[in-house]
């Protein structure tokens, strides 16, 4: 095994294909320790497959790579004693309490002071409240909190988390969040996919993916920088005729309603301007420029990824 100082993750070249369906292809990625890296893309396109080869529990048709210092074709069953994997959906006993919850995952572990890992664990996940309640009424926030609880048991260096906020009010997200930041800062590094950009902001690093290619990774400002694109808010009424009307302008790429505004983007940005400012001149609406954000780099990503035709938004 290498040294503490060499990075959780570094794969290169990775591939993998179900049947004659090619779902990833020629990943390199590598995530230092200690970090929070998000991974982005839509529905179908190789995020959780991608994190299970680079992580030991799904075995590459080709590439190699390392996780945590182990060879991810080798020593997977090393990998896995030191990773722990949440998955979106809810998988623990609803007629269970948190506690016995905790001990029965504890047990499976065989782990040797069961009793004493259990209670620091729910001390550490502020979960000690609620330790006799039942799982199935829990809400969805502290059944998301129960599961992370399961996840760090065995006290893992390294966290998969397949989507796991979904269908958590946002103060559930935003304690959750929390809670990653407080354990990146012990050193335990966070591998998360995620559809949420407020989430996607506190990643240290990002990669999307589409199609089973990775298109574009770094920190939140590299990936918005990486795609050069210019952006224009517009504000008033009727902007789904006003995006309809600018569909299709030179320098428009891209238009997209965020409530009462409308972000138009595009990689010309004299030709943006020039487009936006007539149309906003003759519907007598405020238009500006506005610096670039990871949601609109995401959905211009999106975008560019879908099959002619494209997708409802």
């Amino acid at each position: 095994m290498s040294g503490a100082a060499s990075p959780a993750i570094e794969v290169r070249g990775l591939n993998k294909s179900f049947g004659d369906k090619h779902v990833v292809s020629d990943l390199a990625l590598t995530v230092q320790r200690g970090e929070i890296f998000g991974f982005l893309g839509p529905n179908g396109s190789g995020k959780t497959t991608s994190i299970r080869m680079m992580c030991g529990l799904l075995t590459p048709d080709s590439g190699s790579g390392t996780c945590l210092g182990y060879d991810i074709r080798t020593e997977s069953e090393a990998i896995k004693r030191n990773v722990g994997y949440m998955t979106q959906r809810f998988s623990f006993w609803e007629d269970l309490s948190i506690r016995e919850n905790l001990d029965f995952v504890a047990r499976v572990y065989e782990m040797p002071d069961r009793a004493a890992t259990v209670e620091r664990t729910l001390k550490t996940l502020g979960l000690e409240a609620r330790a006799t309640q039942l799982a199935g009424e829990l809400s969805g926030g502290w059944k998301q909190r129960l599961a992370l609880a399961a996840c760090m048991l065995h006290e893992p260096r390294l966290l998969l988390l397949d989507e796991p906020t979904a269908g958590v009010d946002p103060t559930a997200r935003r304690d959750f969040w929390e809670e990653l930041h407080r354990l990146a800062a012990r050193g335990i590094s966070v591998l998360v996919s995620t559809h949420y950009m407020d989430e996607a902001e506190r990643c240290h690093k990002l990669a999307f993916i589409a199609g089973g290619k990775l298109l574009v990774q770094g920190t939140t400002d590299q990936v918005v920088a990486s795609q050069g694109l210019s952006t224009w808010t517009i504000e008033g009424e009727h902007l789904a005729g006003v995006s309809t009307e600018l569909a299709g302008m030179p320098g428009v790429d891209q238009t997209v309603v965020f409530g009462a505004s409308l972000h138009a983007t595009g990689r010309d940005g004299a030709a943006l301007e020039r487009s936006v400012r007539a149309v906003a001149l003759a519907a007598a609406l405020k238009a500006q420029p506005i610096e670039t954000g990871i949601e609109d780099v995401f959905i211009y990503l999106m975008n560019k990824s879908l099959p002619a035709g494209g997708a409802d938004l």
